[in-house]
Formats: C-alpha cells, sequence, structure tokens
C-alpha cells in the first residue's frame, strides 16, 4: 500500500508509452526482420496481370475458409512469372499444408514454395 500513491504516475506516464523504473517491457509484436530477410518479398511481386489475378485467386480462396486462423487469413502471397511464394505465420501444420494444397490447386503443381511457419504456442499452465 505503500506505493499507492505512485500508481497515478505510472498510469499517466504509460499513457504517454513511457515506463517507471523497474517495469518490464513487453516487446510490440513485428515480423519486420523476418519479413526483411526472406526472398521474395510483396514488393517484388510483379505487376503482370496473370500474377496479379494468381494472388487475388489464392487469396479469396484463403479468406474464404472459416477454419483458418487470422493468421493465416493474413499470410503473404507473392507471385511472379506465375510462380506463388507462401509466407507468414499460421497456427498448424495443418493450416500450413491446407494453404499450400489450395494455392497448388490454383497455380498448378510445381509452381508453389511454401515458405509458412507454424508460430510457436503460448505456454498458458492449463
Amino acid at each position: 500500500m505503500k506505493n499507492l500513491h505512485r500508481l497515478p504516475l505510472a498510469v499517466g506516464l504509460l499513457a504517454f508509452g513511457l515506463q517507471m523504473p523497474g517495469m518490464a517491457q513487453q516487446p510490440a509484436p513485428d515480423n519486420t526482420k523476418v519479413n526483411k530477410e526472406a526472398q521474395p518479398t510483396a514488393d517484388q511481386a510483379k505487376n503482370s496481370k496473370s500474377d496479379r489475378e494468381l494472388m487475388s485467386e489464392i487469396r479469396r480462396a484463403v479468406v474464404k475458409d472459416s477454419s483458418l486462423s487470422t493468421y493465416a487469413h493474413n499470410i503473404k502471397i507473392v507471385a511472379s512469372q506465375g510462380k506463388v511464394t507462401l509466407r507468414g505465420p499460421v497456427d498448424s501444420e495443418d493450416e500450413k499444408k491446407n494453404i499450400e494444397s489450395k494455392a497448388t490447386e490454383i497455380a498448378g503443381s510445381g509452381n508453389v514454395t511454401n515458405m509458412l511457419s507454424v508460430k510457436a504456442k503460448k505456454d498458458t499452465g492449463k
């Protein structure tokens, strides 16, 4: 109870994104480093009509599948000259295989590179 008088200060500092000494800071979720290191990136997608349509068709198939997680719905789909690369985190191996299957069905066998990663599950202690 003796530090209760510091509570308004802590709340005020947090409102401005600052912390009091001794408070642990959680890192913001960020895939920027992973995205910069992996190739190809979305900005390298070709602008040809067929590649845009290919990416769009695969995206529609992925988003339409309500059994997939939010992570899976937000993967990166990059097409270049008919070749598709899938990147980003998904919740499970099943999701990874499911998305690859959808992309292969649309792009054709041998035209899909699956670089999806299964994100680590947090231990909830249950």
